[in-house]
């Protein structure tokens, strides 16, 4: 390695080391903010709360690199121009192309090895958060909880609609199936607004419940008595349950049974994961379509004997597809029954289709984010890389080193391409473009980008060509001062 290449691979090292730990300190302190309430009232000790950042912090890695290869590099080159190093390296044949080789074979291999980091320690460190997270939550039942969903505390199931009031003590909207004796789920539990007592560890939760009914459906072993008393309601105002909570006592927080979420898979599981899915999505498709005709006739047909209309040989729709028929045939007497029938299987039909529309949106974004997933870990390398060469040859070109416009303009470009990936991903995951493009979108415009300004900065031109701005906007005016004379000479000919 030359003295030049160490030189520069040396001063870039050493910003790219800086800002990357403090960029990285700086989002894992709000990674700790984030989860503070997660953290709070549990007696956790320091070890288990560094573990548990310490786990979550790879998944910071796609967020960190990135800008701090942009920042350093325009911070490097930009700190060359301003000082006239570049001035020294040209006067001495050294070109922007060669000042840049052994960076850019660096990046290279920076890349390649940030593809291995997102295929091997991203999900790694995703298993070991995930679980060591979901047993957190078992030590606090408040958090246990999640808005919207059913959750499982002890021996029922809980859903609330909203959360609130301190440590999220107070609920809204809550639904509970408790399991009966039997080990059945017959009873459910309704009320408008609820709260959690205690919410520390202890043997036993007091969840008091408020304006709702309590539905339990009464099993005897005679056949009779469960005819006649099928089920039992009671309102409450004030409604108390005694949750048990021995089971949260002894909590494992070594314990690693979560191991089949998308993030948690590498390439070759990712690959396999998406096939799977997508030969059962497809079939699903294909079974559900080849009997949704037939199923909706024999639907029509057997609602049509249940009411006493006369059988035919086919579908109420395809015998009465003439709305002029009816007029002269035999069955006139029915024709309210045939409308309320044919008003009916639509309906029917229309349930089923707008739940099953629901059914394979859900599959095809589950298909959607494990492809999102796999080409996330390719995007990267090449987003180290591009993002060097834009970094660098927008250093030479502003000629300023340091923290003032250098930051400003990396942090503008980073988060041009960074929500510009989050627009793509999240398009890509109802369907709306292809997993593909919605996944390489931020590159596909960095790249020519990256191209276009190592191609001005190798040519020591300025980010815009203003002369030919210049030149474009006098021929502009001039064209147009030009007509204007035009015209009003023409007029003032007219007029004499």
């Amino acid at each position: 390695m030359k003295i030049i290449d160490r030189y520069i691979l040396t001063t870039y090292l050493t910003r790219l080391a800086s800002v990357f730990f403090i960029l990285m300190f700086i989002f894992i302190i709000q990674t700790f903010w984030l989860f503070i309430d997660e953290f709070a009232g549990k007696g956790l000790d320091v070890e288990i709360i560094l573990k548990f950042l310490t786990y979550y912090s790879p998944k910071l890695y796609p967020l960190v690199m990135p800008l701090s290869v942009l920042l350093a590099s325009i911070m490097t080159y930009g700190a060359f121009a301003e000082n006239y190093e570049f001035a020294a390296m040209k006067s001495t044949g050294i070109s922007l192309q060669r000042a840049l080789l052994g960076l850019t074979i660096f990046h290279f291999f920076l890349g390649i090895g940030s593809y291995y980091f997102s295929n091997n320690v991203i999900p790694y460190g995703e298993f070991k958060y995930f679980n060591l997270r979901r047993n957190l939550a078992k030590l606090k039942p408040a958090l246990a909880i999640t808005e919207g969903i059913f959750n499982e505390i002890g021996e029922m199931n809980i859903k609330v609609t909203r959360k609130y009031g301190e440590d999220n003590r107070f609920l809204e909207d809550v639904i509970i199936h408790e399991k009966s004796s039997d080990n059945k789920n017959r009873i459910v539990i309704k009320a408008k607004r609820g709260e959690l007592k205690s919410a520390s560890i202890d043997q036993e939760l007091q969840l008091v419940l408020f304006d709702g009914n309590r539905y339990e459906e009464v099993y005897t072993s005679k056949v009779q008595e469960r005819k006649r008393i099928q089920h039992a309601k009671v309102a409450f105002k004030e409604y108390v349950l005694n949750i048990d909570l021995s089971q949260f006592n002894n909590v494992d927080l070594g314990e690693e049974k979560y191991t089949s979420t998308f993030r948690m898979q590498k390439v070759k599981e990712l690959t396999q994961s998406i096939d799977s899915l997508e030969i059962k999505f497809k079939g699903e498709q294909k079974v559900y379509g080849s009997n949704f005709v037939t199923t909706s006739i024999a639907n029509d047909i057997n609602y049509r004997e249940t009411q006493e209309i006369e059988p035919t040989s086919d579908s109420v729709f395809k015998q009465y597809s003439n709305p002029l028929k009816i007029v002269g045939d035999s069955l006139y007497n029915q024709h309210a029954q045939i409308v309320r029938v044919a008003k009916n299987s639509i309906k029917s039909l229309q349930r089923n289709l707008e739940a099953k529309k629901r059914n394979f949106f859900i599959n095809q974004k589950r298909i959607n984010l494990h492809k999102n997933s796999l080409h996330e870990k390719y995007t990267l390398g090449f987003s180290v890389f591009f993002l060097f060469l834009v970094g660098a040859s927008l250093g030479a070109i502003i000629r300023k080193g340091g923290l003032g416009l250098p930051m400003v303009l990396a942090i503008l470009i980073f988060l041009t391409y960074h929500y510009l990936g989050l627009f793509g991903k999240n398009a890509a995951e109802d369907s709306s473009i292809s997993p593909f493009v919605g996944s390489w979108l931020s590159l596909f415009v960095i790249a020519p980008f990256a191209l276009y300004l190592t191609r001005r900065a190798s040519a020591d031109k300025g980010l815009i060509d203003y002369d030919f701005l210049i030149v474009w906007l006098e021929s502009l005016f001039s064209s147009i001062k030009n007509t204007i004379f035009a015209t009003i000479k023409s007029l003032w000919e007219r007029r004499n």
